[in-house]
C-alpha cells in the first residue's frame, strides 16, 4: 500500500532534505523512524527537496509498504522515534498512482525577514536578517517583473539539476508585520536556490542599490553572474505543495500552520 505523510521540521540542525551517505538529513531521520515502525526498510519520496537550514511547514512525502499498521500508528510511531525538530502531522492511505513529487501541481514558499539594526536572538535560525531599512514599496514594484513564465537561469545555482530553467511564478507578495517582512512565493516549480536568489535581488533593490527595473534586466540576461548573492537560508519555509482535489489530501488553500517563531509577531496563516 502507499501511504502519504504530512510533516513539519526546523531545518537548522539538518544538512537538508535529501539523504546523505553520512546521514544528517531530514530524509535519513524520517526513514529511520518509519523503518522502526514498519520493522522493515522504508524509503520515502518528498514533494520538494529543501536545502540545509530551510524549514518546512508542511512537507508531503509518500512511501510504499506491505506492512499493515493502523493509519495513526505511522504518526504516533514515527514521532516517537524522530528528533524533536521533526514531527509527522498526519498520515493517509493513497492510491498507488499518487506520487508526492510528480502529482504536485505547484509548490509554495515563505521567506521571513527580520528588518532591524539588531540581529535576531530568540528568532535566530528561524528568520533571515537585514540591518538596513528596506523600502517595501520598491521591492513590491520589483517583484512584479518576475511574475509569469520566464527562463529563470539568472536565479538558479550552478548545482541545479532541473531539466529546464523555465518556470511559472504565480505569486510573489510582500507583507509586513512589525519588523518582519513576509515574502510569499508560489510557482509550478522552483529551481535550486531560486527563492534565495530572488531574495538577494529584492534586498538589493530595497536598500537602494538598484532600481526595480534591475530585476527585469537580470532576468532577461539569463546570467547568474549579474545577479545579487544568494540570501541566507534561515528565513525560508517550504509551505506546501498543491495537488488536484481528487487526491483528497489534508493540504490546500485552507491549511493553517504556525511556524516555530509563533509568539514573535509572525503567525503563519497560509491561505
Amino acid at each position: 500500500m502507499r501511504i502519504a505523510l504530512g510533516l513539519e521540521y526546523e531545518g537548522a540542525s539538518f544538512c537538508g532534505w535529501q539523504s546523505q551517505r553520512e546521514g544528517g538529513s531530514v530524509q535519513d531521520a524520517l526513514e529511520v523512524a518509519l523503518t522502526r515502525v514498519a520493522d522493515a526498510p522504508v524509503r520515502v519520496v518528498c514533494a520538494g527537496r529543501t536545502d540545509a537550514g530551510v524549514h518546512a511547514l508542511l512537507q508531503i512525502v509518500h512511501f510504499d509498504t506491505e506492512v499493515n499498521r493502523p493509519i495513526n500508528a505511522w504518526v504516533r510511531g514515527a514521532n516517537a522515534h524522530l528528533p524533536a525538530t521533526i514531527a509527522v502531522r498526519w498520515a493517509q492511505q493513497m492510491p498507488d498512482d499518487f506520487h508526492a513529487r510528480f502529482s504536485a501541481q505547484g509548490r509554495r514558499y515563505r521567506y521571513v525577514l527580520l528588518n532591524r539594526p539588531e540581529r535576531p536572538g530568540l528568532m535566530a535560525h528561524r528568520v533571515g536578517w537585514f540591518h538596513m531599512p528596506l523600502n517595501v514599496t520598491v521591492m513590491q514594484a520589483a517583484s512584479q517583473y518576475l511574475l509569469g513564465t520566464h527562463d529563470f537561469s539568472a536565479f538558479r545555482s550552478s548545482q541545479c539539476q532541473a531539466k529546464s530553467p523555465v518556470k511559472t511564478l504565480r505569486q510573489l507578495t510582500i507583507a509586513t508585520q512589525g519588523d518582519l517582512l513576509l515574502f510569499d512565493f508560489s510557482a509550478d516549480g522552483f529551481l535550486h536556490h531560486m527563492v534565495r536568489n530572488i531574495m538577494g535581488m529584492l534586498v538589493y533593490v530595497g536598500k537602494g542599490a538598484h532600481a526595480p527595473e534591475w530585476l527585469a534586466e537580470v532576468l532577461s540576461a539569463k546570467n547568474r553572474a549579474l545577479a545579487a548573492p544568494t540570501f541566507s537560508a534561515n528565513g525560508l519555509y517550504f509551505v506546501g505543495a498543491d495537488y488536484d482535489a481528487r487526491w483528497q489530501l489534508k493540504v490546500g488553500a485552507g491549511d493553517t500552520a504556525i511556524a516555530p517563531i509563533s509568539g514573535f509577531n509572525a503567525v503563519f496563516n497560509i491561505g
